[in-house]
């Protein structure tokens, strides 16, 4: 009878295929060198996430645009009433974002912490504290009555 069970090396050259093209689809080529899989199986953030940690909505103050950077390496953005006003892929390096719109318009920009300056407007990660200050900065200066 035939053992199904796999070896470490089989193992752990499945888990490097598996691992390269999961970060083929985040952007990237070169993944990191692989570990020993874990004999449990934890809740753990997706491979694009853990490249970077900028995944998730990033909104203006006023909240016109929302852009959703996906594990996927996509986003996609809102403005006011259109939903994916724009749609293409980016990749993260540092601090830095590089953006290839599916029209054909190429952007970039860079992450201060919980703030995204990129297209001459700030975005902040939505619920942070950057993000909950911008709101009430933007409230206390718009004029009453």
């Amino acid at each position: 009878m035939e053992s199904t069970q796999m070896s470490g090396t089989s193992h752990r050259k499945a888990a490097t295929v598996l691992l390269t093209a999961a970060l083929t689809a985040c952007g990237t080529e070169t993944p990191p060198v692989p570990q020993a899989a874990p004999s449990a199986t934890p809740a753990r953030p997706s491979v694009c996430e853990a490249l970077h940690p900028y995944v998730g909505m990033w909104v203006t103050a006023d909240g016109h645009i929302r852009q959703e950077l996906l594990p996927d390496g996509r986003y996609d953005e809102a403005r006011g009433d259109r939903a994916s006003a724009y749609t293409g892929r980016y990749e993260v390096t540092g601090e830095h974002i590089d953006y290839w719109d599916d029209s054909g318009f190429t952007a970039d920009g860079r992450f201060d912490g919980d703030v995204l300056h990129h297209g001459g407007y700030l975005f902040y990660r939505e619920g942070s504290a950057a993000h909950r200050q911008a709101v009430a900065g933007r409230a206390s200066t718009r004029p009453s009555g």
